[in-house]
């Protein structure tokens, strides 16, 4: 694990990602990464996942100092922090499953 890179997911989501998403999986995973940057948990999974794989596409040093700054403020800020309980997002599977998003592949090419 590394200080930036995508957040890491769980292995029962492989299948709910498209082949460009799975791209996302070739950086080592981050304590923060440009999706918690970019909006934190006001943005959908598939922004999210957008996020992550430019991420990877774009991957620089000043990308990652960037990245570390934004977080700073963003944390101290409390920008895009969830506090209503009610206001939490559907879990990756089911709303990929609900998109039809959901491929029916295993892990396979990981």
């Amino acid at each position: 694990m590394s200080l930036v890179g995508p957040r890491p997911l769980l292995i029962r989501y492989m299948p709910y990602f498209t082949a460009d998403e799975r791209l996302r999986f070739q950086a080592r995973p981050g304590i923060t990464g440009l999706a918690q940057v970019s909006g934190r948990n006001d943005l959908d999974w598939d922004a999210r996942v957008a996020a992550d794989v430019r991420y990877v596409q774009d991957c620089s040093l000043s990308l990652d100092l960037r990245i570390l700054f934004l977080t700073i403020v963003h944390t101290v800020m409390r920008r895009g922090v969830q506090a209503d309980p009610s206001a939490v997002m559907l879990d990756f599977d089911e709303e990929r499953r609900q998109r039809g998003t959901y491929t029916g592949r295993e892990t396979e090419g990981v």
